[in-house]
């Protein structure tokens, strides 16, 4: 079995930032808790979620996805990760279901997702605890009998 999988990074976003995300332009954030789905499933594995801790904790300063902007914006906090292991692609299922979370979630076009035909692999909620939350829940049955750690 790979080590590698689908990811969710949890961000905080405590106040309205600007972020230059390379060649999707400048963007404007309102404050919330944001979702970003990814995939790790080459010979690295989730070692891609460590790269992005590292970016965040403004350890790593290349910028190479779109995520990147986001997480190493100075404002912004990486607060949680979940994940599903065992090479399960489940990517684009997973941003679809936070960025159609009802009321709560609102995605945010084209961020995370040039190369695939989803609107975005980043929601924003109202607040951490509502990202939290719906990232648990959009894990769960992906977790089920799987094994797959946090």
């Amino acid at each position: 079995m790979s080590d590698g999988g689908t990811y969710t990074l949890v961000f905080a976003v405590p106040r309205p930032i600007d972020v230059a995300v390379g060649a999707l332009g400048d963007r404007r954030l309102p404050a919330g808790g944001y979702a970003y789905t990814g995939s790790a499933l080459g010979a690295g594995g989730f070692s891609r979620v460590d790269r992005h801790r590292r970016v965040a904790a403004g350890d790593h300063g290349v910028r190479h996805w779109h995520v990147d902007y986001l997480g190493g914006h100075p404002a912004v906090s990486l607060v949680g990760v979940e994940r599903a292991g065992g090479g399960r692609d489940a990517e684009c299922r997973v941003a679809r279901t936070l960025a159609a979370d009802g009321a709560a979630a609102e995605p945010v076009p084209g961020f995370g997702s040039s190369d695939c035909g989803c609107p975005a692999h980043l929601a924003r909620y109202p607040g951490v605890d509502d990202a939290l939350a719906a990232a648990a829940a959009a894990y769960a049955p992906l977790r089920e009998g799987s094994g797959s750690r946090r």
